[in-house]
């Protein structure tokens, strides 16, 4: 099966050699990778520029864009940048981040998932992240059946099918739902181990909770199961606040009438999708 990979980069200095490095030695090499250098400031554009030059498939582009990080928007708007330097002629599209290790039969296990069910739209594996023993394990903040978006792979259909990536805070759980939403299913496979050298922050970031409220809202949740997710999120990261922050996040959404990313009848499957989910666990 051909594949392409697009990485968006932003001061990925210190991890990229390591990313792009794993690429390389995949089993089945993908058709292209498209690394974007998002307006970095240190080593990044250099680290590409030494793999384009002993790897034909690799190319680089540069993209501007402002230096705030902005959940979910900038990681999407650099990689539809990449995505504009590709044709048609895929079967599977990847978006991969530039602080990740895989193991080099990765792409030939997601081809083969792949081809093996036309009705899998999106797999992946399940990233491991180093303790402070030293020590990798595994960390999937989200359920099993959910694919980190550092390292999504979408069949070509999937992809078309839910309209690319959404430029939003969220853009990693409502291609999951879109995807459901128009009879794919999601695929992960524990033997497929990530690493992630970049460990996701402890820190409390009292807007990114904000905006994932923002996100419940946009995808049209409702107050009820927002409600739910952010009792749920709360106690899995044992952090009270996350749960004001959360609602909060969600009622100014719907005070100021943010604009929904998905239309009304794919937010009702989306509500009954979470529901079923939810009585699952509760009888379970």
């Amino acid at each position: 099966m051909k594949y392409y990979i697009i990485i968006p980069a932003h001061n990925e200095g210190q991890f990229l050699t390591d990313a792009l490095q794993s690429v390389a030695i995949q089993t089945l090499p993908p058709k292209r990778v498209v690394v974007v250098n998002d307006n970095s400031s240190d080593n990044t554009e250099q680290i590409i520029d030494s793999f384009t030059a002993k790897h034909s498939y690799i190319s680089k582009i540069n993209a501007k864009s402002s230096t705030v990080h902005l959940p979910g928007s900038k990681v999407v708007n650099a990689f539809n940048k990449g995505l504009e330097q590709l044709d048609e002629d895929y079967d599977f599209i990847v978006k991969l981040d530039a602080d990740i290790i895989l193991p080099d039969f990765y792409f030939e296990k997601v081809a083969k998932i792949f081809s093996d069910d036309a009705k899998i739209g999106i797999a992946g594996g399940f990233a491991y992240e180093q303790d402070k023993n030293g020590d990798w394990k595994l960390n999937h903040p989200m359920d099993k059946d959910h694919v980190r978006g550092a390292f999504k792979a979408y069949s070509k259909r999937c992809f078309k099918a839910i309209g690319g990536l959404k430029t939003a805070m969220g853009w990693d759980t409502v291609d999951e739902l879109l995807a459901q939403y128009n009879g794919f299913s999601i695929y992960t496979d524990s033997d497929l181990h990530v690493i992630h050298l970049r460990p996701l922050g402890n820190a409390y970031n009292k807007k990114a909770k904000l905006l994932q409220g923002k996100a419940m809202f946009t995808m049209r949740y409702g107050f009820l199961i927002t409600l739910i997710a952010s009792i749920k999120m709360a106690l899995k990261q044992k952090k009270p606040r996350a749960f004001l922050d959360n609602l909060q996040g969600y009622l100014l959404a719907r005070k100021e009438k943010t604009d929904f990313i998905v239309s009304l009848a794919e937010g009702k499957f989306i509500r009954q999708l979470r529901w079923r989910k939810i009585k699952a666990k509760l009888f379970q």
